[in-house]
């Protein structure tokens, strides 16, 4: 190889490891986080790193330093992600009357749960957070930040913010017990049969005197 030559692919070699250019770095931050959401959802927060995490996305580690800090962070910014559809739970709660909010929280979260293509990386969230403290800190962020005020916020009721908290919780619990527990006959029970037993509750939590 000549020294031309060399220079060419040493060079490649050293933006690959290095900080891309502006037109690679939108490519390089969802390849990142695409490993970020595998690599914990296969291994969980403890076991997950940062250079496996760089590897998988075929970077060096410094980059994904670079885009999105520490650990945690990169655990933030995949699980923001993957928690997205979720985060659109307010929005049923302003699709129709207000005694009905409860069957539309429940069927709108049961079909997120229900999809195995926004389940898995769900099931990867729940799992880091229960084991970790830290996974668990994180996800308490979002959930309150982005999920539990805005559904306070709509329902403008005495202690809405409790209110909304025990709805989830009671959403929450019947989510792990069917989907990461499997606890039976919950487990494979029909979705209508659960809307039909956890709607109401709900309904009470969220609006109930």
């Amino acid at each position: 190889m000549t020294g031309e030559g060399a220079r060419a692919t040493g060079g490649a070699t050293a933006r690959r490891r290095g900080r891309p250019p502006r037109t690679e770095s939108a490519d390089t931050r969802d390849r990142i986080l695409t490993a970020a959401r595998a690599e914990f959802s296969e291994r969980g927060y403890d076991k997950a790193s940062v250079r496996g995490i760089a590897k998988a996305a075929g970077v060096d580690a410094a980059l994904v330093h670079h885009y999105f800090g520490t650990k945690e962070q990169v655990f933030e910014a995949a699980i923001t992600v993957a928690f997205a559809p979720a985060l659109n739970a307010p929005d049923a709660l302003a699709d129709g009357p207000l005694d009905g909010v409860g069957e539309r929280l429940t069927r709108f979260l049961l079909g997120v749960w229900e999809n195995p293509t926004t389940r898995t990386p769900l099931l990867a969230i729940v799992r880091s957070a229960v084991n970790n403290e830290t996974a668990a800190a994180v996800f308490r962020r979002l959930v309150v930040s982005q999920l539990l005020r805005r559904v306070a916020a709509q329902l403008d009721l005495p202690d809405a913010e409790l209110r909304a908290e025990l709805a989830a919780a009671q959403l929450v619990g019947m989510a792990i017990l069917r989907y990461v527990i499997k606890v039976e006959p919950l487990a494979s029970a029909d979705v209508e049969q659960i809307v039909a037993r956890v709607a109401p509750v709900v309904q009470g939590h969220l609006t109930g005197d």
